[in-house]
């Protein structure tokens, strides 16, 4: 028998593939929503209704005594995203406490490629700019990948890819938001108030206390996160960190062990629908309405180092990255590449981790606020690079989704009447 123990890209546990194929199918619509909400504020931010697009995006509401006197488009990046952050939280802890990536050894490969595939595209973009003397302050805007987007393109593809390929792409993005997360944290903190900082542990520690003894309220549990994020956005430290926050509070392991699931895993089913369905595409529709200028517009942002660097990182760096630190894991570990795969496959899923979009928007607009020609130079970039890793993703995984429609179905999957697969069972049984 094989030992899957030293393979890359197994298909993981029959718990963790079934709810990865629950979770991949709420990104997939969250992802539609998010392309058309974007595809509308473009089209808007160059129609005659230009103005009243950015009227209504730029219109200030919110108490000014409590430093909240936001315009829309802010209050999306800001307030709604946090609750992408709150689910990218709740998402990361469940991984390292119950997941897969509790085990080393299938945490190595989404680590070792969401590193590998940050540090490309920022090297990158630093090359293109320094070589076009061009502003190095948005070295972090291609670092990220939006798992919305890259699931809906692949639900398009309608790709047969093995499952344990899908299961690597949505654990790199898991590993690849605590890296966004980090970073927005610690490089776009321009002024830290402690006092304000200090003041939000208390709702945080309270919120942590109810959850600890399986809480559920929202008359309890909402209040108590929205001054924990008001505080944490006071303090200069980005309000989204407070969701990654609140969610890692929150228990993974059940207490009744007859329960199907635990709290965290009951509040990611609440919450995930609102951010994937509304939170997501409302702040991509504010914060990808760019205007492009016409055609001489397009190409002065293409001028821009800003832009190229931005879209080389996002496709070039990505691709390098994620593939290039997977074929390290593979050649100096005893790893190696899953018999059901080609690195064809590893390539084409490092074109999609190119798609950047919503966390790539937001590291960009806190890099470029004060500047608004890099700024819209900025969006291009994200827009464009984007747009070329999905397209070059489609190419190559089409090509291997037509490879596999040859080969049939990789293997015949029996079900017991534990509706267990029996080659998950096997699985299992071998590493044992």
């Amino acid at each position: 028998m094989t030992d899957t123990r030293n393979r890359l890209f197994t298909r993981g546990s029959w718990l963790e593939t079934s709810r990865t194929a629950e979770i991949l199918r709420a990104e997939t619509t969250g992802g539609v929503l998010l392309i058309i909400a974007a595809i509308i504020a473009v089209v808007l931010a160059n129609s005659p209704w230009q103005e009243a697009y950015e009227a209504v995006r730029d219109f200030r509401v919110g108490p000014a005594a409590l430093h909240l006197d936001l315009s829309i488009g802010a209050w999306a990046a800001d307030g709604l995203l946090a609750i992408f952050f709150f689910v990218a939280g709740l998402e990361l802890k469940r991984e390292f406490v119950a997941g897969d990536l509790r085990d080393p050894r299938r945490a190595a490969l989404p680590i070792a490629a969401a590193v590998g595939g940050m540090v490309a595209p920022a090297l990158i973009y630093v090359a293109v700019n320094l070589v076009d003397d061009g502003s190095l302050a948005g070295w972090a805007t291609p670092v990220a990948t939006d798992i919305a987007f890259a699931v809906a393109i692949l639900a398009v593809i309608s790709t047969h890819l093995p499952a344990g390929l899908r299961t690597f792409l949505l654990t790199l993005a898991v590993v690849d938001d605590l890296l966004g997360i980090t970073i927005i944290a610690v490089f776009f903190t321009s002024s830290l108030h402690i006092g304000f900082l200090l003041l939000a542990l208390v709702p945080i520690g309270l919120f942590a206390l109810l959850v600890q003894r399986r809480v559920r309220s929202p008359w309890l549990l909402v209040p108590l996160a929205l001054i924990a994020w008001a505080l944490v956005h006071s303090s200069g430290v980005h309000a989204t960190v407070a969701g990654v926050l609140l969610g890692f509070t929150v228990p993974v392991i059940a207490r009744n062990p007859e329960a199907k699931r635990g709290l965290a895993e009951h509040f990611e089913h609440l919450v995930r629908p609102i951010s994937a369905g509304v939170a997501v595409p409302i702040f991509a529709f504010f914060a990808a309405g760019v205007s492009l200028g016409g055609w001489d517009g397009v190409t002065g942002a293409l001028h821009d180092p800003i832009t190229l660097g931005i879209i080389l990182g996002l496709v070039v760096g990505k691709t390098i990255g994620i593939a290039g630190s997977t074929w390290l894991l593979s050649r100096f570990t005893k790893a190696s590449l899953d018999d059901d795969l080609a690195w064809w496959d590893v390539i084409g899923m490092a074109m999609l981790a190119g798609i950047g979009f919503t966390v790539s928007l937001l590291i960009g607009e806190l890099a470029f606020h004060a500047d608004p020609a890099a700024h819209d130079h900025m969006k291009v970039g994200v827009l464009f690079g984007s747009v070329l890793a999905a397209a070059l993703a489609t190419v190559v995984l089409r090509a291997r989704n037509r490879v596999y429609r040859r080969i049939g179905e990789l293997e015949t999957i029996d079900v017991d009447k534990d509706g267990v697969p029996d080659v998950f069972e096997d699985e299992e049984h071998r590493d044992r």
